[in-house]
């Protein structure tokens, strides 16, 4: 629809794409940016997450956002420890950024967007913290902002808000993607853009409504005014897969019924006890599990097994190690290297043995330099016997590391390419899809009580993971089948 508007003339500057998270606002901004020769600064200026619209359009700076050090300070200030462990993206996801508060900040973030009072959000929590602690650290965060004239994210969209009649343009159009996921303070948003355009459309999936948690109002998209459209045909899930999916997703009491249509191929559904039943040496491969903890023996295994791969955000091996190990092995072939990963391949040798004092950081060379191993002997401080292989030349590099860089050599794993297998709750796997499917029917205390009281939530949980499936899903069997989702 994007395209059809921009073809039929439709200016740039007069489309707004909001949507929840960073990728998909982006992928929809370079498609068209591709398509129609655009400026992406210039001509899709309004390709953006709600956040960062909130922010671009509101009067707020980014240097008044709150960062890691205002909250240390607050800590300080108020005797207790809250904050955040790092700073977030304008550009991130609602999830990204209520996770990655300590569970004060998360609790009175939450009751914001969800424009419920603090007192009501806290009774409904099972935080360990006390009323009077919780109420303390919200009057005296209102009050350090106000002080130090800074916002935090949800004040973006509070003041958008409050300040639309003023800050927000009229469009031609506008598209809100993923619109499940909005919380209710998000739909106040959506309403003004709604008010400021011609046209609107909100594109979503009430049974892929997996941010519950994070304020997310589903109903409010179940029941939105105004015509809609159920897109009939999959283009990921196969038939056996899709069939799975339906008895799922019909166990959930309140959605909108919509039908779909699978890829015509059989696909495969097979029951395993572990991962080491799998050969993963080819293809992409997803594995998932409800909660993050249970991921913790399956990296071990797989980083056991030589498996390269990506692991809650990371790849399994660090850029700073694949660096190193490839430019020694180019420095033994005769190639040259960058000073800058000279320098790493320095910084896992041992200073007097493997490098002359006064050489560790290579001094009067610059990160761009190029440099082979005959400068390095000759120029540059290196003692050590230059035909040793990675494993020998570079003492200090961590047993872990060591062990693990064999393991997928002895596999074949291109170690400094990109992971064909990543590890993943199925909340971080969102929108993500794989050849090959691996997912734990496991559940954690926790979740096994909430499947108890609010089951639909469970539900959704369990069809985002099975519908990330291209070909194979594999069902692993939980050790204890009463704490287990049954599929």
């Amino acid at each position: 629809m994007v395209d059809e508007a921009l073809n039929a003339g439709t200016p740039p500057e007069r489309i707004a794409f909001l949507a929840f998270t960073r990728k998909a606002a982006n992928e929809a901004k370079e498609r068209a940016c591709v398509r129609f020769s655009l400026d992406p600064k210039k001509d899709l200026f309004y390709f953006r997450t709600l956040h960062s619209l909130a922010l671009n359009l509101t009067d707020i700076k980014t240097d008044q956002i709150m960062r890691v050090e205002n909250y240390r300070e607050l800590s300080e200030v108020i005797k207790i420890n809250v904050g955040i462990t790092q700073n977030v993206a304008i550009d991130d996801d609602l999830p990204s950024m209520v996770n990655n508060n300590d569970p004060i900040l998360g609790l009175i973030n939450l009751a914001r967007l969800r424009k419920v009072p603090l007192r009501e959000q806290y009774n409904e929590s099972s935080i360990s913290e006390s009323w009077t602690t919780v109420n303390y650290v919200d009057k005296s965060l209102r009050e350090y902002k106000k002080a130090m004239n800074l916002y935090d994210f949800t004040d973006m969209l509070e003041q958008f808000v409050a300040q639309a009649h003023l800050c927000c343009p009229h469009f031609d159009l506008v598209f809100l993607d993923e619109a499940q996921d909005l919380s209710p303070l998000q739909w106040d948003i959506a309403h003004i853009l709604d008010e400021h355009s011609n046209r609107m459309y909100c594109a979503g999936d009430d049974d892929q409504a997996i941010y519950r948690w994070a304020g997310a109002d589903v109903d409010h998209f179940i029941n939105l005014p105004g015509g809609a459209e159920t897109l009939s045909q999959s283009y990921r899930v196969p038939k056996s897969v899709h069939y799975l999916a339906e008895g799922v997703v019909n166990r959930i009491r309140r959605r909108f019924p919509k039908r779909y249509e699978p890829r015509d191929t059989p696909g495969k559904i097979a029951r395993i006890y572990g991962i080491d039943e799998l050969d993963m040496s080819r293809g992409s491969w997803l594995i998932l599990s409800q909660a993050g903890y249970m991921l913790q023996p399956i990296a071990s295994e797989l980083r056991s097994n030589g498996y390269l791969f990506n692991y809650r955000g990371s790849r399994s091996i660090s850029e700073k190690v694949s660096d190193a190990v490839n430019g020694w092995e180019k420095l033994r072939k005769g190639q040259e290297i960058e000073a800058r990963v000279a320098r790493i391949i320095y910084s896992y040798m041992s200073t007097g043995t493997h490098v002359a004092r006064g050489f560790k950081k290579l001094p009067g060379l610059e990160d761009t330099d190029f440099v082979d191993m005959e400068a390095l002997v000759m120029n540059h401080g290196l003692l050590v016997d230059t035909s040793q292989i990675w494993s020998e030349a570079m003492d200090k590099l961590p047993e872990t590391d060591r062990a693990y860089v064999t393991a997928l050599l002895r596999r074949g794993e291109k170690f400094n390419g990109v992971p064909r297998i990543t590890a993943s709750t199925i909340h971080g796997a969102k929108g993500g899809e794989a050849d090959n499917v691996v997912l734990f029917t496991a559940l954690s205390p926790a979740a096994d009580m909430s499947m108890q009281s609010n089951p639909d939530d469970m539900h959704r949980v369990f069809y985002v993971g099975v519908t990330r499936t291209k070909e194979n899903l594999y069902l692993v069997e939980p050790e204890d089948a009463t704490r287990s989702y049954e599929l």
